[in-house]
């Protein structure tokens, strides 16, 4: 097949998935730029990596194991989840690191588009290089479309959730969060190279990847939910200190925030980003300490007193239009 539709065939399905995982995280939105910034990681610098770090850790391996079949296999099982999984994910310890970094969601989100840049690359050499007739081509664009390259934004997503839990968790098993997410991405992706490195059992490797786009999909839903309770419980104290009005406390943490008409079109938008951006500049004021603690906490002042502009000044206009 020709490399153009080659490209086509694996970028077309990745930026759909990418898509569609960036408007799943309904609450608390990502900026799309930042999140192609990470589809790109993937697709370039985690690859470039990758291939980079597989050829020096084959030659290490050739040393000790010198049969070409099982060269293979443990380059399939074994060193392709080790050195993926922390090329890929390694771009994620700065982005979490980042005080913006809000919540579990985003290393889900984050890791799930550099999983996909990457499955989109390698998805593209492996439709240029190994399919020698239209019916082979087809074949590895459905399984490697449907199933590989989800298994790669599932695996780093997986890290990525790890990450944001270390990040605002007060266990004192925090430390070691992140390595128990990276054990987790790189055990999912041997796992599922293992199962289709045999004919035999490859429907078993299938089943399992079904399992687990199950469990992902049900994951990312309840961190969507853990969101709504957060951004309930945070600005319900708000609401006490007279910030946030009560009768919007349920609509701003709830799928009613998107429906017009219960405060000015003109402000909904821009309020609804900042009080979310508030509920979870508190959660990180509370879980953290030193200067992130201080830069939480003036950005959660800021948040406030746009807020209170655009209340204020919503509530200015409602007057004159009353009087005229």
């Amino acid at each position: 097949m020709p490399s153009a539709a080659s490209f086509l065939a694996a970028a077309i399905p990745m930026v759909i998935y990418l898509l569609l995982l960036w408007k799943m995280d309904k609450y608390d939105r990502e900026p799309l730029g930042f999140v192609i910034g990470h589809f790109l990681w993937g697709a370039i610098g985690a690859i470039i990596f990758a291939i980079i770090g597989s050829q020096f850790v084959v030659n290490i391996f050739q040393i000790f194991v010198t049969d070409y079949e099982s060269l293979n296999l443990f380059g399939a099982v074994l060193i392709a989840p080790f050195v993926e999984e922390i090329t890929k994910g390694i771009f994620l310890v700065g982005t979490v690191a980042n005080k913006k970094f809000d919540n579990i969601t985003d290393g889900l989100v984050y890791g799930g588009a550099i999983g996909l840049g990457f499955g989109m690359t390698e998805n593209f050499l492996y439709f240029d290089t190994y399919s020698q007739n239209f019916e082979s081509w087809i074949f590895l664009v459905i399984i490697r479309s449907a199933f590989t390259a989800v298994m790669h934004a599932i695996a780093t997503g997986t890290f990525g959730a790890f990450l944001g839990m270390s990040k605002f968790s007060n266990s004192p098993n925090k430390r070691i969060m992140p390595f128990i997410g990276l054990f987790f991405a790189m055990t999912l992706h041997g796992l599922w190279n293992l199962s289709v490195s045999f004919q035999d059992s490859a429907y078993y490797g299938l089943l399992f990847m079904i399992v687990v786009i199950i469990v992902f999909i049900i994951v990312f839903a309840k961190s969507i939910r853990k969101e709504r309770e957060i951004i309930k419980k945070e600005l319900s104290e708000e609401v006490n200190n007279g910030i946030i009005p009560v009768e919007h406390l349920d609509i701003l943490s709830s799928a009613k925030r998107n429906r017009a008409g219960w405060i000015d079109e003109k402000i909904r938008k821009i309020y609804i980003k900042l009080a979310t951006k508030l509920a979870f500049r508190e959660l990180q004021y509370n879980s953290t300490t030193g200067k992130k603690q201080e830069f939480y906490f003036k950005d959660a002042e800021l948040c406030r007193i746009e807020i209170k502009k655009l209340l204020d000044n919503q509530n200015n206009e409602v007057t004159k239009q009353t009087e005229v």
